[in-house]
């Protein structure tokens, strides 16, 4: 683990694996430390990656303002962050909620970001709208699975907008491309990685413009991957499609069999499939 300080002074952590120049992912959740990113499906096996815990996350300390929690005040860090490694252009990537922030600190500084890797992004922060329709059609795919018919009654329930609070816990099998030990480990890891208080902030009032972002992204130069998975209720393939075309330059690579933890799911593929993009 590592220091630096964050656009506040905040001293802010992450985590460095191999030499060179890294791939610097960051976290989702919104507001996980980057822990339950695990090493991206043994990617640093292939290529150099930085974790960064955000503020308030992982080891990083608890900044004075939690209103600084909001992602595009926290553009800042990351910007900091490239200056602390030394690098003339970032390798950026986001997983989930991460990529908001990714996104948006490519519109800030696009000439700053060399490529730019989306790992099942959120549609939040660029007002791409994921219907219930295509949740179910995922979801139905998903029917001999043995705990299919309590998760899906349970989507049904928030569907018609009649959902109790463990309806939102019973769908997470749908997150996983496999709901395997290994999945049922990290569901129930979430809330040790979580600072609730700072997911509160992250999506506030004012922290998205989403017709501003898209516009900005119209512009970006930068090659960019979005990796999907085919069963991913979040981001559904053919939407992950559509978010591509929001680029000049983007391609979708949609992982088959995966949910919205692709380096659980099958990590030789992720790790072979970032990799091959950096190179």
């Amino acid at each position: 683990m590592e220091t630096f300080g964050g656009a506040d002074g905040t001293r802010l952590a992450y985590h460095r694996t191999g030499e060179g120049h890294p791939l610097v992912c960051l976290p989702g959740g919104p507001m996980l430390a980057s822990a339950y990113l695990g090493d991206l499906g043994g990617f640093p096996a292939r290529h150099p990656l930085v974790l960064p815990d955000l503020r308030g996350t992982g080891e990083s300390a608890v900044p004075a303002d939690p209103a600084s929690y909001r992602c595009d005040r926290q553009v800042a860090d990351v910007e900091a962050l490239r200056l602390h490694l030394g690098l003339d252009r970032l390798d950026l990537a986001g997983h989930s909620a991460g990529a908001a922030l990714a996104l948006l600190y490519a519109a800030r500084h696009p000439e700053r970001v060399g490529r730019l890797v989306l790992i099942n992004p959120s549609p939040r922060a660029v007002g791409l709208e994921i219907t219930d329709l295509d949740r179910r059609e995922l979801a139905e795919l998903r029917r001999g699975e043995p705990w299919f018919p309590d998760a899906f009654a349970a989507f049904e329930r928030i569907w018609a907008g009649r959902a109790a609070d463990a309806d939102w816990e019973a769908i997470t099998p749908f997150t996983y491309g496999r709901w395997d030990a290994a999945a049922r480990a990290h569901a129930a890891r979430g809330a040790d990685w979580k600072n609730e208080e700072a997911a509160a902030v992250y999506y506030s009032d004012g922290a998205l413009d989403p017709e501003a972002l898209r516009s900005a992204l119209a512009r970006l130069r930068a090659p960019v991957l979005i990796v999907a998975g085919e069963y991913d209720v979040a981001l559904p393939p053919k939407r992950a499609a559509e978010y591509a075309g929001l680029f000049p330059h983007a391609e979708p690579a949609v992982q088959p069999g995966g949910g919205h933890f692709p380096w659980l799911d099958d990590p030789e593929w992720l790790a072979e499939t970032l990799a091959g993009f950096l190179r």
